[in-house]
């Protein structure tokens, strides 16, 4: 079930909301828990990659298999840990780490490797088309996190019932915030959780409205400008300059506005249940250089490769060499916890050699006067978002090379014609820069939306900066603007943003995180 659908907005999520608050309005926190973890899995099972059916019980087996044999584990780790045997713990935790990675990669890489295995070897092995779970990497991650926490008896936690909403809790479930048990429990184990809160109810409905907006009118309009672009390249075309900006601007923007709506709706919905979740998207594009760029840019999953890879690694302890290998090395696996193809892969490398360059350029101007000047600021914001562009045409890209043939039309390499569609306004300016027209794959008032997003994703206030309903993280960047709060004219603009994108839902989108 997708948060931008009808059956979603007009059916379940009132009729969630509603039997938890009225088993919680009788303090029967028991049902209230069951109800929503019920309600969770529902919710996931409705998902399935076939169309001609409603709902995929197969599916739910194997999320459901995991809670069960990963709080199993907890469990054992706990009580190893309780009774003071660290071996026993540590084997039970790799035990945990190496299944839930397997498993993991049986269903996200078992095809890429085999068909990779085939080219290379010129053999014919076959497997099957193994469909990837819906959300798979993101509660496989919840739960490694959940292992950890455990070994380190920072989660002590014995119930099922609590775990098993923990992992389910379904405003979260599908493409995250990655969320830590010891920040989520201690929120359900308070009685007014399961109590209605009006202005809670009201700060993540304007949230939600306001997510909505971002995915059902600008992500949704930019998608069929990016898409008409890159299957343009895929059957063979080979766009000129303006061509492939726009198709790479259009998808930076859309992807943009499609997670950040997400991650809106997520929090948002958390607030209606009285449940606050981390901020995991703080206007990246914002971003001064590329590491302030991943410090803002799915904070959660960042915080997660930080904490349970780049430091294991070793992190900075090492020495630069070996710094900058590990966080090589940490981004190439972020670019593959992505997607099983070389154009992550290629994400990965790209982003690793960024913050690589990154490090070494901060250490080379630490203590330089220049380099606080305000010019020097302004390029760094446009260095990092050139890179993080050209980084997003190998991630949108079927394959490396229409990755190769957008950036070669990107540089020129194909030469620089204009939409035809702009003949009438342009042809004077055409004429003196010795340009010329072309058909190009979009229409000339697409072109309005790119401009319009630009602006509101380089220059306008998020809406974290808006709302403060997210928790407040050390990866968060902006000081608060305290401009939301419960209104007559707040409740009449959400209403309106609401109406606006509900008639934009007559053809229902994923969002482009549910393929990872």
């Amino acid at each position: 079930m997708l948060f931008n659908s009808y059956p979603f907005i007009l059916v379940f999520l009132p009729l969630c909301l509603l039997g938890v608050f009225l088993f919680g309005k009788f303090g029967w926190t028991r049902a209230a828990s069951l109800w929503l973890s019920a309600a969770s899995l529902g919710f996931y099972a409705w998902w399935n990659p076939d169309p001609t059916a409603a709902w995929s019980p197969k599916y739910l087996g194997i999320i459901v298999g995991s809670i069960v044999a990963n709080y199993l584990l907890g469990v054992r780790i706990s009580a190893a840990v309780g009774r003071g045997a660290p071996a026993a713990a540590k084997a039970a935790l790799t035990f945990g780490v190496v299944a839930n990675l397997g498993v993991l990669a049986y269903f996200k890489y078992a095809n890429f490797l085999v068909e990779n295995f085939n080219a290379l070897a010129g053999t014919h092995v076959e497997i099957g088309r193994i469909a990837l779970p819906l959300a798979i990497s993101f509660f496989t991650f919840t739960q490694i996190a959940y292992l950890v926490d455990a070994f380190h008896g920072v989660t002590k936690e014995y119930n099922f019932r609590w775990y098993l909403l923990f992992v389910s809790f379904f405003p979260h479930l599908i493409a995250g915030p990655i969320v830590l048990y010891r920040s989520l429990m201690p929120q359900f184990a308070k009685a007014e959780t399961w109590r209605f809160n009006a202005e809670n109810f009201a700060g993540g409905l304007t949230l939600f409205a306001f997510g909505l907006f971002k995915k059902a009118v600008i992500a949704d309009t930019l998608s069929p400008l990016a898409n008409a672009i890159f299957e343009s390249v895929a059957h063979g075309s080979q766009p000129g300059a303006c061509v492939a900006w726009v198709g790479a601007l259009a998808y930076t923007l859309q992807l943009y506005f499609d997670f950040s709506g997400y991650s809106d709706m997520a929090i948002g919905v958390g607030m209606m249940f009285n449940v606050r979740f981390p901020l995991n998207f703080n206007s990246p594009y914002k971003a001064r250089d590329i590491a302030d760029f991943w410090r803002r840019w799915h904070i959660t999953l960042s915080t997660f490769l930080r904490d349970h890879l780049y430091i294991p690694l070793g992190g900075n302890r090492h020495g630069p060499i070996r710094r900058y290998s590990n966080l090589f090395l940490t981004m190439l696996l972020g670019g593959l916890w992505h997607g099983a193809g070389w154009t992550f892969v290629v994400w990965g490398a790209l982003h690793g050699s960024y913050l690589i360059v990154n490090h070494a350029w901060v250490g080379a101007i630490k203590g330089q006067a220049w380099a606080q000047a305000g010019v020097m600021r302004f390029g760094g914001r446009m260095v990092t978002l050139l890179a993080v562009i050209v980084g997003w045409v190998f991630f949108r890209a079927k394959t490396v090379p229409q990755a190769v043939e957008i950036l070669a039309g990107m540089v020129g390499a194909n030469g620089a014609a204009l939409p035809l569609q702009l003949k009438p306004q342009l042809a004077a300016v055409a004429a003196r820069l010795h340009l010329d027209f072309a058909i190009a794959p979009f229409k000339v008032q697409a072109l309005w939306m790119v401009a319009v997003a630009t602006v509101i994703a380089l220059c306008a206030p998020n809406t974290d900066e808006l709302f403060r309903l997210a928790i407040r993280t050390k990866e968060s960047t902006s000081e608060p603007l305290p401009v939301w709060r419960p209104s007559t004219g707040w409740a009449v603009l959400t209403a309106l943003v609401l109406a606006v994108s509900i008639f934009q839902l007559s053809g229902v989108t994923e969002f482009l995180y549910f393929q990872f």
